[in-house]
């Protein structure tokens, strides 16, 4: 059975991102944070909405545009918590 995905803000999941990932924040407009990401095959940007609670549905959005696994995800917030 698969873990299921903790509820987080989306001010938690910008800075897991940051912090774990090598994201920066490009910048911020209204309610969304964009981060972005160089690597060697290109750049990865990603948009995490700064709600209080995220969606189980949103979070594996933002994890789907950042190129991020859902159980990297899952293994990165148990090691930081």
């Amino acid at each position: 059975m698969r873990q299921r995905l903790p509820r987080l803000s989306g001010r938690e999941v910008v800075e897991l991102l940051v912090r774990k990932f090598g994201f920066t924040v490009r910048r911020r407009r209204g309610s969304h944070v964009v981060l972005v990401k160089y690597t060697s095959g290109g750049k990865i940007v990603t948009v995490v909405p700064l709600h209080p609670e995220l969606k189980p549905g949103t979070l594996l959005g933002v994890l789907e545009l950042a190129g991020v696994g859902r159980g990297e995800f899952l293994k990165a917030y148990e090691e930081d918590c």
